[in-house]
């Protein structure tokens, strides 16, 4: 139906309708619209398709085959006749097929590929580290992405546990001695994740009374050692720690204003509970501020972080324990609201991965209860033992929340650092891509600038002595002075 709206030179208006030509309704002639006279609008309703269109809908679509006979298909690209023709039941070889033992081998190697997904995407991050790339703070994106990645594919791989759970124990019983001595422990890949996040070695609990790695022999043994002697997501992240911007700013200390704040602020507070009217109150307050007091007596030690290093309580450097505090309290700014994101998705990892060991646990109690494993562990009493603190790599982050303190207790930020801090493209030297390192030929830069403050955001992508003569600044301090910028080793 094809309705319109149409304006009188009288300033009154009509509804019309096409069909049949009659009137559908006036409006009163008390009712005027100020508006130019004969201005028609026309709106026009969705109608229902004509019989030929229908039978244009209706006929096949004419398909041309554009692939040519040496062109790759959908099976050859993704080697489906090698994947699904790999599930070989053991029962099989034995005259006694097992219906569940195909799920379960099914199971195992849809884990394994994702093993290998996580192996892909930690490499891609460890290499975007290793190499300098991070300094350029665009490539947090990239890190960011490909952890949220990982993290979900371990969401999913907590959740494929439900899919075996669907096998009974009686199930499992008929063809898990066929399996022996064959087990999950000897999964190359989940150690070689381990090792590459940054599972120290001298925490691991003996399998068997042995070392881990007597499972392992040949290529495997090989790949092993050398993911030992790689960076860990570990080491890479305490050493960008370590470069926190702001962290020793000039005129800022962040590490020492801290100490002073957090103390002065508790010896106000114990002053306060110490006249408090009610006496039980009062101890309860005292015991309360005591606590906090030892626990910020330990954190500003450095010889007490390094005892906790030897114990295996603490993982991270003194100084990169530093930057992640800072970016932690001063999350807000923009510069570090990507570190911040960065920080809480390796605390996920860390999280999911302990997920995904107590649910392996409680699944293996379900299916065998406190039986040895297949390759002669003690089963659930070790898989439970990793399911702890000592098995989290990133347990520092997690620690972190022992410190916090109310935001009026968090040092100001001086000015020049805030606005350090306002632009993630305000390079720093510890930020520079190493792809990005200009030519050495150059001996010096002039930098034309209102005010000498634009110096601060200079791109430090240049020879390791380079003079940078400011010109033109008429304001500011520091005008037509020449600065000496040196590059980052």
């Amino acid at each position: 139906m094809v309705c319109c709206l149409s304006y009188h030179s009288s300033y009154r208006w009509s509804y019309f309708s096409d069909l049949e030509g009659r009137s559908c309704g006036q409006q009163p002639h008390g009712s005027q619209v100020r508006t130019q006279p004969w201005c028609v609008i026309h709106i026009c309703s969705l109608t229902e398709p004509s019989n030929d269109e229908e039978e244009n809908e209706s006929q096949p679509q004419n398909h041309v085959d554009k692939t040519k006979k040496e062109d790759i298909i959908y099976s050859e690209y993704l080697q489906l006749n090698k994947i699904l023709h790999a599930q070989v039941l053991e029962s099989s070889k034995h005259n006694n097929p097992v219906h569940d033992e195909h799920l379960f081998i099914i199971t195992h190697q849809a884990y394994e590929l994702w093993f290998k997904q996580i192996l892909w995407e930690l490499d891609s991050v460890r290499s975007i580290f290793f190499h300098g790339q991070i300094r350029d703070e665009r490539n947090m994106l990239k890190v960011i992405s490909r952890m949220n990645r990982v993290n979900q594919i371990m969401h999913l791989l907590v959740d494929q546990f439900s899919i075996l759970e669907t096998m009974t124990p009686l199930d499992f019983y008929d063809f898990r001695h066929m399996l022996m001595p064959a087990s999950g422990f000897q999964s190359l890949q989940f150690r070689l994740l381990e090792n590459k996040i940054g599972m120290p070695e001298y925490l691991r609990i003996p399998y068997n009374r042995r070392n881990y790695q007597h499972c392992f022999h040949g290529e495997q043994l090989k790949q092993l050692n050398a993911s030992k002697t790689e960076p860990t997501i570990l080491n890479l992240l305490q050493e960008w720690l370590e470069r926190t911007p702001g962290l020793e700013a000039p005129g800022f200390k962040f590490w020492e204003r801290l100490n002073e704040s957090i103390f002065m602020n508790l010896k106000q507070k114990t002053s306060h509970a110490q006249h408090h009217p009610n006496s039980e109150m009062r101890e309860d307050l005292l015991a309360e501020l005591q606590s906090k007091a030892d626990t910020f007596v330990a954190l500003f030690d450095e010889k007490v972080h390094e005892q906790m290093m030897c114990k295996g309580a603490r993982r991270l450097s003194y100084k990169a324990l530093q930057g992640a505090l800072m970016i932690y309290f001063y999350r807000d700014e923009p510069r570090f609201q990507v570190p911040f994101q960065l920080l809480n998705s390796l605390m996920e990892l860390d999280t999911l991965f302990s997920k995904w060991r107590y649910t392996h646990a409680c699944m293996v109690q379900r299916m065998i209860g406190c039986k040895s494993g297949t390759g002669g562990s003690s089963g659930y009493q070790y898989l439970r033992s990793t399911v702890s603190d000592r098995y989290k790599v990133f347990v520092d982050l997690f620690n972190l929340a022992n410190f916090l303190v109310p935001r009026t207790w968090i040092p100001q930020l001086p000015p020049i650092v805030q606005r350090s801090l306002a632009k993630a493209d305000c390079c720093d030297s510890c930020y520079c891509s190493s792809a990005d390192e200009s030519d050495t030929s150059l001996d010096s830069l002039s930098l034309s600038c209102e005010d000498s403050r634009q110096a601060r955001c200079l791109p430090r992508v240049i020879p390791e002595h380079v003079h940078v003569k400011l010109t033109n600044c008429s304001t500011g301090e520091g005008a037509g002075q020449e600065i000496a910028v040196k590059k980052d080793p």
